[in-house]
């Protein structure tokens, strides 16, 4: 096992930690998070420029880098999901009312299943192909895909660090006006990152969509 796979896995261990401090609440639990999320976009760097230069690439680094890389955006809106935050708008579906107060997730839940079954799905499209000799590399709607779902992650988690870590000592009506603008912008940004992620999977079918009819 060489380094550059070394820190590959180390992102499993980093997307486990993410998830522990973003559904537990203690000081400064959030903004821990926002942390683990940026040294785990350290490591995706430094492994693949430590095989390039190094020529340590190895078949085991070339799949479980994107795997894990892919593990690391699942288990962020996963526990986007465990989040809740009150919020009096009417136009945000989903949510339970707790005592009068209506609860609402960051994410909705479907958002996250649409990501995740995605993933699952090209990956399934990618093995597909290599059962049939044939390499699917990245393609460019795949990588914005990848940047955008990034971005969205590191904005919710900069809010829920603002907000959990520094404003909640604050309270009163700069919490709730806070609480009520960020639910709102993190539903339009989760759809947005939902409806890129679609269009990144659908492009890949239709552009190989003769492995699927192939015998």
């Amino acid at each position: 096992m060489n380094l550059p796979n070394l820190l590959t896995l180390s992102r499993l261990g980093l997307a486990a930690l993410m998830m522990v401090l973003l559904t537990l609440a203690f000081p400064f639990s959030k903004s821990m998070a926002l942390l683990v999320f940026a040294i785990a976009g350290l490591t995706d760097y430094f492994d693949g420029y430590i095989a390039r230069k190094y020529k340590m690439i190895t078949p085991f680094g070339q799949l479980m880098d994107p795997l894990t890389d892919k593990v690391m955006v699942c288990a962020a809106f996963v526990s986007f999901v465990e989040i809740s935050l009150a919020h009096p708008g009417t136009f945000l579906h989903g949510g339970v009312n707790v005592g009068g107060v209506k609860l609402v997730p960051l994410v909705p839940a479907w958002i996250t299943v649409v990501i995740i079954a995605r993933e699952f799905l090209v990956t399934g499209l990618r093995l597909l192909a290599v059962n049939k000799g044939v390499v699917i590399s990245a393609g460019k709607w795949g990588k914005h895909k990848t940047v955008w779902q990034i971005v969205a992650i590191v904005v919710l988690l900069i809010g829920l660090s603002f907000r959990d870590d520094y404003l909640r000592r604050v309270g009163g009506k700069a919490l709730e006006n806070f609480d009520f603008i960020f639910l709102y912008a993190a539903h339009a940004v989760s759809v947005a990152v939902a409806a890129i992620t679609v269009a990144s999977g659908y492009l890949y079918f239709s552009q190989h969509r003769e492995l699927i009819s192939r015998r």
